[in-house]
This record gives structure tokens, C-alpha cells and sequence, in this order.
């Protein structure tokens, strides 16, 4: 048994290999096997004339070629089975009427499977009949992936859930998924039995995880000629997945790790206690309650807030995010068309408009994910989302927390950071709140809901005609005519760094 916790290699393909045989079986090319067998995977396709192609490998590839300068053929084929070539494919005519039969009997020695490409045959059909069986592989896959999904999280649903997700999980796997319990005991366990060898090295690589704070997260190895793997959970308790099965690939990590995700929220202690109080402290929220009311049922403060925006396109990409960031206080539901933004303390709302109360969802976009954690919870950088986090905010500021968070998260879109945090208000809060409010509202009076927001980026940005577009997801040219109407209505020079300088603390008062 071994173990591991590193990615698969960089130079991985972005699709699943196919088989020789596929590419065999495809009668409008007319291929025949001569050597070697016809069940090894092909992972690239590689076409060359050099007498020695080794420095232009990577293995895995079917290697293509009409022997141009093929002088030494056992040669040929040492050098291409040491660069790790899956396969050889020989195309006869123009320079050969036939395979050489010393390039045959190669083949035949090192196992090299050998293809001949008949004449009518160009090396480019031969190509694009291997992407074409590759994308048709790619798509086979993630319709595997996706219907393993739907069927995690219905068996998360049910009256048993952590049992029912183990049985649906060893269902779509074809193999056994355990629960090791902290001290290595199995808690539950569900699919078909392993030996009695790959039970033991399963529990030996769940023990190389443990409860150790910081120590790797998941592991893999072989025993008993089944693929092992072990996933640490995120529910505190030191829990751990250990999964055996007849193969390991990315699709069969991804419906590991949605498993974790629901098993660490499924496992979390005192769970049903926390969901009851929490849900009664919504519901409050949602019958009118200030949010201090019910803070205490909530948690205690202070919070942060973070907005989100990115994942993997999945179901369970936001739950994810939630696990890894620590919290179950997720809303996947936020910006919904209709709602009016107010960009916490600009003074200002748009035309006809009044800003929306401390509960109002109106500060994210459409697609963004709303999470609350406790500010002693460290907001991280994660792999493929774009966060913008609040300041530690009270519970009756939350709706202030809510607009930083907004703010935040597009600067990250417009700089391409992957985490920016709420900047403090430095100087400006050196003035009177009240006096600078009051300031505020009169200076920034002639413009109107999407001109001071668009004059807040242009700001925020230095002036940046192309980031302020990415941000605010409009034209560099809609930008321009706004920016331009701003400095009519103010009758100000925009270009003046005191005047930007005190445009900007009029938008940033609260």
C-alpha cells in the first residue's frame, strides 16, 4: 500500500484516452493491427518524420509516421517504446509499399502495438477519428459525473442520509465506500466486500489522514488489487472516507470529493440543534425582526460577509465553497432581478428608488453566492472563485457588511485578484459621520442611481475605462457617456485629482 496527496500530472490531457480498439473498429479507416495488442488507451496523437522522435514525446501518444528516414527499424522502435509511445502507426506509400517486416517483428518483441494506415487513409482522418473519440469519451464522463450528483444529493435527503449517500456513493463507484470513525473503527459501510487485504490497507490509509490539524486532506494507494483512496472530512470530529474500487480517475475523485462535501455537512456535531435555532432566527428575520434580536440565536458576533462569484459550474460548487470556508450560512439565491442596489453608504439610490432594508438581498448580482461567517473564521483564496469580503461588521450592520462585500468582490472581477477585503475608511473617518453624510447627499445630488455607481468604480479603478466596463459588466463606450455626463452635472473637472479625491469621501460617507 501505498500513499500520496499530489494532483495528477501537468501533462495530463484534458480528455479521457480511448482505446486502439475504438480507433480499430472505425471501418471508413481501414486500419490493421500487425503487432502488439489492441487494448492500450491513447491519450495523444503524434505525426513525425525524424529519424529519432524521442526528444519530441510524451508518452502515451499514437505515433504516426510514413518512415521518411527509417534506416535502422529495431532502432526506431527501441527509441519509441523507451519514450513511452502507446502505440505505432505506419502509413505505406509513398515511400514504403509495404510495413518493413523488421519494423514488424520490433513490435513484436517490445508488445509495441503496430497499425497500418493504407494509402487512401490521410494521417489526418486518422487524427481527427481519435479527438472525435476522445470528446465523445469527455462527454460519456461528465454525463457520469452529473448523474452521480443528482443521485448523492437525493440520497443526502433521505430520512438515513449518511448511510444512503455511502450506498449511492459505492453504487456509482462499483466498489465500497467506508466511514472510519476518529480511532479507525468502521462507523458505516456500504457495496460490495474487498478482500480482506484491501480492507486492511483502506484502513491504514484512512489512518495516515487523522485528526491531525493541518495534515493532508486526502491520500491513495493499491491494495489487494483494488484502487484505494481516503478523504478527510470537514465536520470537526476526525472523521474519514476511505473508497475501494477497480479504477481511480478525475471523474471518480469529483464524485468522491461531492460525497465529502456532504458527508463533512452531514456529520457536523449537534447539526440538528444548530439548524433548528438557526432556521427559527430566519424565519424571525423574515417576519420583521432587527437583525440583533435574533443574533444571539444565529451566533455570536462580530461577522464577515462574503460575496462570491466562479465554481465548476455544478450543483454542489457553492456547498463546496461553503465547507472549505467553514460555514453552512450559504445563499446561493441572491441578486434576483428586480431589486434595487444600495451600495452601502454612497447616499445615494437609484432614480425613483429607495434603498432596500438591513434584510433586503439587493447587494449581490445574479450568479453570486452569499456566505456569513464569524469574523474569527480566516477568509481564504479557493481554487476557480472570485471573493470579495467584508470588514468584521456587527449584527445590525450586516447589511453594511453585505454592500463592502459587493464592493469588494468587484474589485477582485476588475483587478482578476482572487480575494480582495473591505479597505477601512482611513482618513475620512476622522470626519463627523452626520456632517459628512449631509455633505454627501449635496454634492452628489445632480446624479442619479447608475451615475454614481459608475462614478464610485471609475474611482475605485483610477480611471480605468476598461476595468470600470468589466466591473460594472457595460460597454468601455456606455462608461465614457457616463463618466462624461457625471462631470456635466457636477460641473467639476474630473480630471483634478482634488476634485476625485473629494467626490471620492462624499461616495464613501455612510
Amino acid at each position: 500500500m501505498s500513499s500520496m496527496s499530489a494532483p495528477e500530472p501537468g501533462s495530463a490531457p484534458p480528455a479521457p484516452p480511448v482505446p486502439l480498439a475504438a480507433l480499430l473498429a472505425r471501418p471508413d479507416l481501414g486500419l490493421r493491427l500487425l503487432a502488439g495488442p489492441e487494448d492500450v488507451p491513447l491519450h495523444w496523437v503524434h505525426t513525425s518524420e525524424m529519424a529519432d522522435p524521442h526528444p519530441y514525446l510524451l508518452g502515451g501518444e499514437l505515433l504516426m509516421t510514413a518512415g521518411v528516414q527509417l534506416t535502422d527499424p529495431a532502432h526506431y522502435v527501441d527509441r519509441v517504446v523507451e519514450a513511452g509511445a502507446a502505440a505505432l502507426a505506419f502509413g505505406v506509400t509513398p515511400v514504403w509499399d509495404t510495413v518493413p517486416p523488421e519494423l514488424v517483428a520490433a513490435c513484436e518483441r517490445h508488445g509495441l502495438p503496430l497499425v497500418e494506415v493504407p494509402p487512401r487513409t490521410p494521417f489526418t482522418a486518422v487524427a481527427r477519428a481519435v479527438w472525435r473519440l476522445m470528446a465523445e469519451a469527455r462527454l460519456h464522463e461528465l454525463r457520469r459525473v452529473t448523474e452521480a450528483q443528482q443521485s448523492l444529493a437525493a440520497a443526502a435527503a433521505r430520512p438515513a442520509p449518511v448511510p444512503a449517500v455511502l450506498g449511492a456513493l459505492a453504487s456509482r463507484l462499483g466498489g465500497r465506500a467506508v466511514l472510519f470513525g476518529a480511532d479507525g473503527t468502521e462507523s458505516a459501510a456500504a457495496g460490495r466486500e474487498v478482500p480482506a487485504e484491501a480492507a486492511r490497507a483502506l484502513r491504514d490509509l484512512a489512518g495516515v489522514l487523522g485528526p491531525r490539524p493541518g495534515g493532508p486532506a486526502s491520500a491513495s494507494g493499491d491494495g489487494g488489487g483494488l484502487r484505494l483512496a481516503a478523504y478527510a472530512l470537514g465536520g470537526g470530529e476526525g472523521l474519514t472516507l476511505g473508497v475501494a474500487t477497480e479504477r481511480r480517475g478525475p471523474g471518480e475523485h469529483t464524485i468522491a470529493g461531492v460525497a465529502v462535501v456532504l458527508l463533512s455537512l452531514l456529520t457536523a456535531p449537534h447539526r440538528g440543534a444548530d439548524v433548528t435555532v438557526r432556521d427559527g432566527a430566519l424565519v424571525r428575520l423574515l417576519l420583521g425582526a432587527a437583525p440583533a434580536e435574533v443574533a444571539g440565536a444565529l451566533g455570536p458576533g462580530p461577522w464577515t460577509v462574503v460575496h462570491a462569484r466562479g465554481g465548476d459550474g455544478t450543483p454542489f460548487a457553492a456547498a463546496s465553497l461553503a465547507a472549505a470556508l467553514g460555514t453552512p450560512l450559504m445563499d446561493t439565491g441572491a441578486g434576483a432581478e428586480g431589486g434595487t442596489r444600495a451600495e452601502g453608504g454612497t447616499g445615494t439610490s437609484t432614480e425613483g428608488a429607495t434603498a432596500p432594508g438591513p434584510s433586503a438581498p439587493g447587494h449581490a448580482r445574479p450568479g453570486t453566492v452569499r456566505l456569513l461567517l464569524p469574523s474569527s473564521t480566516a477568509v481564504t483564496a479557493q481554487q476557480g472563485w472570485t471573493l470579495g469580503a467584508s470588514a468584521p461588521v456587527a449584527a445590525s450592520e450586516l447589511a453594511a457588511g453585505d454592500a463592502q462585500a459587493a464592493r469588494a468582490l468587484r474589485r477582485a472581477e476588475a483587478s482578476r485578484a482572487a480575494l480582495v477585503r473591505h479597505r477601512a475608511h482611513g482618513f475620512a473617518a476622522l470626519v463627523d459621520r452626520d456632517e459628512a453624510a449631509a455633505y454627501a447627499r449635496e454634492v452628489l445630488a445632480p446624479l442619479t442611481g447608475p451615475l454614481t455607481e459608475t462614478l464610485r468604480v471609475w474611482l475605485s479603478l483610477h480611471g480605468s475605462w476598461d476595468r470600470t466596463a468589466v466591473a460594472l459588466e457595460i460597454h468601455r463606450n456606455t462608461v465614457r457617456q457616463r463618466i462624461t455626463r457625471c462631470a456635466a452635472l457636477l460641473d467639476r473637472d474630473l480630471d483634478d485629482p482634488d476634485v476625485r479625491m473629494e467626490l471620492w469621501f462624499a461616495l464613501r460617507a455612510p
